[in-house]
């Protein structure tokens, strides 16, 4: 049985090991915190949502950008300070763009692809992450952001994806709770939303009794492989330990980057910083004024989903600011008053602010398959969409890992 080592605990870690050990292979998962899903897993926008897949290399999108640089609020945020690391992915940013369009549309079949997978691991592990399976509602207040993701729609459905123009009068059948004026919107029935933290923590539980080995607390010192095999020397507990296995995935997030170095990959990750806020839900007026159907307003990128009956989750927003994991008021405080704006009878006396960093590939397309060598294999760089494509990236690198040996194997013959 081939022993595979999976670097990293959040989705795409868990998934990948849940994937692989359902094929048979011994899997070993290398966490640093005591538990899984403790970084972008913890607290993201909730959404399952396919109806998000548009890639954010567009020109109307990078002006944007530009005109809020130095606006400390702006749902798009960039420290215009120069790295080789930042200037590189924007370069390749930027090259990507001609591809927009087919990208969008490959994003939003992965997409759609995915669910079947997630779903079904949640309902054949009995996985109880607060599903809500009643559609994401996208907002937009003017003419101009409506008319662009009508444009956008002609994309998803090449991807296999359907949703539908509603008027204002439909959004608030859709969503009564929700306050405000608005040109019209998008709903997408299919997508859904639900707790990443609890699905993650469910599925290694599952990987668990699968024989998957977890190693939580295992802080990586170093790492390496040949055509042969791989090795990984980690610390725990101030003891330092050094495995061997027959292959290695990378799934390490907004860590990848360095890792891929050491084996000879160029992984140009960059980290980008998302906010949220979780508004528990204290009282019975706040529960009947929060919405229950998830809601993705265009214009403030914000997203939201109803977290069980006492927990309203908004998250959103982009600051390209390198490794910095710093909570700013001045990020969060937009999307209290977003709720408050939008929903004006949900009281934000008790707010608990995140943030996470994505990992964010330069084309919006994670990267999975093999690296250089045959013993390496990656599946991160998921960016805003990590739990929405976690599903499939798994089974495609699991698909990968069975590809290899039985090259191997027909070589060894």
């Amino acid at each position: 049985m081939q022993r595979i080592a999976v670097i990293g605990g959040g989705i795409t870690g868990v998934t990948s090991a849940y994937a692989l050990a359902k094929r048979g292979f011994n899997v070993t998962v290398f966490e640093k915190h005591r538990y899984a899903a403790m970084e972008t897993s913890f607290a993201n926008g909730g959404q399952l949502s396919a109806s998000n897949a548009e890639v954010w290399n567009h020109w109307p999108t990078v002006i944007k950008g530009l005109r809020w640089m130095l606006k400390n609020d702006a749902p798009l945020l960039v420290n215009p300070r120069p790295s080789w690391h930042k200037l590189s992915w924007f370069a390749e940013f930027i090259a990507a763009i001609p591809r927009y369009a087919d990208n969008t549309t490959e994003t939003t079949r992965l997409a759609i692809a995915a669910r079947e997978h997630l779903f079904q691991w949640a309902k054949d592990e009995q996985i109880e992450f607060d599903l809500k399976q009643q559609g994401i509602l996208h907002i937009y207040r003017d003419k101009a952001g409506f008319d662009h993701a009508a444009r956008v729609s002609q994309l998803l459905a090449k991807g296999g994806l359907e949703r539908r123009a509603v008027t204002p009068d439909e959004m608030r059948a859709i969503e009564p709770t929700l306050a405000g004026s608005y040109h019209g919107g998008f709903y997408t029935e299919s997508d859904a939303t639900g707790d990443i933290h609890k699905y993650t923590n469910g599925l290694a539980r599952a990987a668990a009794k699968r024989g998957v080995q977890l190693n939580y607390g295992h802080h990586i010192n170093d790492i390496g492989a040949d055509e042969n095999g791989a090795w990984v020397s980690a610390t725990v507990d101030n003891e330092t330990t050094r495995q061997s296995f027959d292959s290695v995935v990378v799934c390490a997030g907004t860590g990848s980057r360095a890792i891929a170095a050491k084996l000879g990959d160029r992984v140009n990750i960059y980290p980008v910083k998302g906010y949220s806020i979780t508004v528990q839900l204290d009282d019975e007026a706040s529960q009947q004024a929060a919405p229950t159907v998830s809601l993705l307003d265009d214009e403030t990128k914000l997203v939201t989903s109803r977290l069980g009956n006492d927990r309203f989750r908004v998250a959103g927003t982009a600051e390209f600011n390198g490794a910095n994991r710093d909570i700013r008021n001045d990020r969060i405080q937009p999307l209290v008053r977003w709720v408050e704006e939008c929903f004006p009878g949900v009281s934000t006396q008790r707010v608990v602010p995140w943030a996470g960093l994505r990992p964010m590939l330069p084309n919006m397309l994670p990267k999975v398959g093999p690296g250089r060598l045959p013993t390496v294999f990656y599946n991160t760089g998921h960016g805003h969409l990590g739990w929405t494509l976690s599903a499939i990236t798994a089974e495609m690198l699991a698909d990968a890992v069975d590809t290899a040996q039985a090259t191997s194997l027909a070589v060894s013959r």
